[in-house]
């Protein structure tokens, strides 16, 4: 089993540890798209070389700032980026936060469910395509829509280069994939694959009304990878990981196949 998440836009940057090795990171067939996002990311944010002439850097730095998606008191994400090549890293499942991350607490899991997450999670990322937990990454900010000039978009390089990743690392397995519409956009399962897609949708119930809600989703998905990884099983198709998720406690609904996969409504009434 496969399970991909999204990433999260916050980081928790660590304050010690070995600069980034492209070539150490899970997925080596990816390792040259990486350098050619890194260099496009550290190039775009290299905004103060030159302190001589500080109404340029100025103007670079707005310039890095607007193509990241970044407002005004934000610039020190650009400074981070600059500095990608010699931060200090970590393990990615210490570097996500927010609330998918949270929900889901990686460093609460037991040790058995660790071991099963550094091989059957793997998180969607714009500046690595794919991230194992225990892959070192340093902080970083670039949302999955962004545009680098000299690149092009970023979802159009993965598009290129995850094929072949992902399956190597899906196997014969199930791919539960759990990504945002954003990071879906970076691969899309081939109809070959489907009878193995297993997608989920939230949805809060609330006086008989059912919507997604942002919150509701990313923490019941947390807590769903969470509760997968504690309990070990490993189902082959959509209608058996469907099965886990009534065993563990969730109300499920699920969808007719398609050629995208199978979607799994869980149904929830609290956080």
């Amino acid at each position: 089993m496969l399970i991909l998440l999204p990433p999260s836009e916050g980081k928790s940057a660590p304050r010690r540890g070995p600069a980034l090795d492209l070539t150490a990171l899970g997925s080596p067939a990816l390792t040259d798209a990486r350098t050619q996002v890194l260099a496009a990311l550290v190039d775009l944010c290299r905004v103060d070389a030159d302190p001589d002439v500080p109404m340029q850097n100025a103007l670079l730095l707005e310039r890095a700032a607007a193509t990241l998606g970044l407002g005004s008191s934000q610039s020190e994400l650009v400074h981070l980026n600059a500095a990608l090549r010699t931060s200090a890293t970590t393990r990615a499942d210490k570097i996500y936060t927010g609330v998918l991350y949270d929900a889901l607490g990686f460093a609460t899991l037991s040790a058995a469910a660790k071991r099963r997450a550094n091989t059957r999670v793997a998180v969607a990322s714009s500046l690595f395509g794919l991230v194992r937990p225990n892959d070192a990454i340093p902080a970083y900010r670039l949302s999955g829509d962004v545009t680098i000039p000299g690149l092009g978009p970023v979802a159009g390089v993965w598009r290129e280069a995850l094929e072949p990743a992902v399956r190597e690392a899906l196997g014969n397995g199930l791919l539960v994939d759990l990504r945002s519409t954003m990071y879906a956009a970076f691969w899309r399962p081939p109809a070959d694959l489907a009878d193995r897609v297993a997608t989920v949708r939230v949805l809060h119930e609330h006086n008989g009304t059912r919507k997604v809600v942002s919150h509701f989703n990313k923490a019941t998905k947390g807590r769903i990878v969470r509760a997968v990884l504690e309990h070990g099983g490993n189902p082959r198709t959509p209608d058996g990981f469907a099965d886990l998720l009534v065993e563990l406690g969730w109300d499920v609904e699920v969808h007719q196949p398609t050629r995208k996969g199978t979607q799994l409504d869980v149904v929830v009434s609290e956080i």
